[in-house]
């Protein structure tokens, strides 16, 4: 425990640091979501590189510009040390910081191609709310300045944006805040607690692990559907069929539940089956992420082949639940995000190759979802 002390400390002291260099003072920085990385466009003559940013919703907004002499964010590792850049998500990172009697937002983004359109940053609907006093802080401009504007911008691939917006001075006394109107960075609502460096909670009182899960374990019905060859994702006749999957009551597609032990994370997660036999796959590139940009790797799932697609055979109507295995995580984490990778584009019925991305769930929330995983024997009434 006095070494989790003294690790926060330090990087408490470095975050600092850095703030004192810039003379500003941080009062909330964020990894924040991670969004899909747009398709890259390359020039064949000038090897130049286009994106197009995806769509903000604002289509009705026809006004529109080119920035210029945008800050690049040179610091952005400091500040982000283990920010994952090589995986089909990108983080929309964001700090909030006050600076010359102003709140300001640096809103981050990497540069996924040399040249990005169809940004948005920030409107008039844009404001930060004291969440004690309920009192609004309006957005007075953006630098640069693309105020309700679409825009584009060219900068390097991999250099990182510093995008600002700028608020009146938000009081000493605020401790908590909400923040509206910056869809791209998912700040439509988002609740803050101000003064809490990496959100990382260090207890003086331990907490405890929990007990490994006890889990129906799926068991192969046959090796392949009908066709006795190797395995090939664009013939679903070669896929595993498997039965007797862990069953649960009722739950929404996607819930899941945790399990915190010294040498494995659990994670179960729950499906309702539509078909007598629905297809499902797990790829190996599916991770966890803590708060602080640290990924944690998938090692299996229990009784299911992973980069393969496979049939489960049971009842329309079951509720189902596989369960994963991670790298450990820190007990004294609060929040994870869940990132399934886009597979490659098959061919099948309902054929559907995009991944999933559940951010900043909260851990002790998906400690206590571990009773909704209780295995429950389905019950047919004819």
């Amino acid at each position: 425990m006095k070494r989790i002390f003294l690790l926060t400390i330090l990087t408490i002291t470095n975050l600092t640091a850095i703030a004192q260099t810039r003379g500003m003072k941080v009062l909330a920085k964020s990894m924040g979501v991670y969004m899909p990385r747009p398709d890259i466009l390359t020039d064949k003559k000038t090897h130049k590189t286009f994106a197009v940013w995806h769509n903000t919703n604002n289509a009705w907004i026809k006004d529109f510009c080119e920035t210029k002499n945008v800050a690049i964010e040179k610091e952005y590792n400091k500040l982000f040390p283990n920010a994952v850049s090589d995986m089909p998500y990108m983080p929309m990172s964001w700090m909030l910081t006050e600076e010359n009697n102003e709140t300001v937002l640096h809103c981050y983004f990497q540069m996924p191609a040399d040249e990005v359109s169809n940004l948005w940053l920030a409107s008039e609907e844009t404001c930060i709310v004291d969440n004690a006093t309920g009192k609004q802080y309006r957005i007075r401009r953006t630098e640069p300045d693309t105020f309700r504007k679409h825009f584009s911008v060219k900068a390097p691939k991999g250099s990182v944006l510093d995008l600002k917006v700028y608020f009146p001075p938000l009081p000493e006394t605020t401790k908590s805040v909400t923040m509206f109107g910056i869809p791209n960075w998912n700040l439509v609502g988002w609740h803050q607690e101000l003064n809490k460096p990496l959100n990382i909670h260090v207890s003086w009182s331990p907490i405890k692990c929990d007990t490994v899960p006890k889990f129906h374990s799926p068991r192969i019905l046959q090796e392949h559907l009908c066709e006795d060859k190797p395995y090939d994702m664009q013939n679903w006749n070669t896929w595993k069929v498997l039965t007797d999957v862990h069953l649960i009551k009722p739950q929404k597609d996607e819930t899941l539940a945790i399990w915190l032990t010294p040498e494995t994370t659990y994670v179960a997660i729950a499906y309702e089956q539509n078909w007598t036999r629905e297809y499902f796959t797990f790829s190996s590139g599916l991770i966890l992420l803590d708060e602080t940009g640290h990924q944690y790797k998938l090692r299996k799932v229990q009784g299911v082949p992973l980069n393969e697609l496979f049939f489960m055979e049971g009842n329309a109507g079951d509720y189902i639940a596989f369960l994963m295995e991670f790298e450990p995580v820190p007990l004294n984490m609060e929040t994870i995000t869940y990132i399934e990778p886009d597979i490659e584009p098959f061919n099948a019925w309902g054929a559907n190759n995009k991944g999933t991305v559940l951010h900043n769930l909260s851990i002790q929330q998906l400690r206590q979802n571990q009773s909704l995983f209780e295995y429950l024997p389905r019950v047919v009434v004819e």
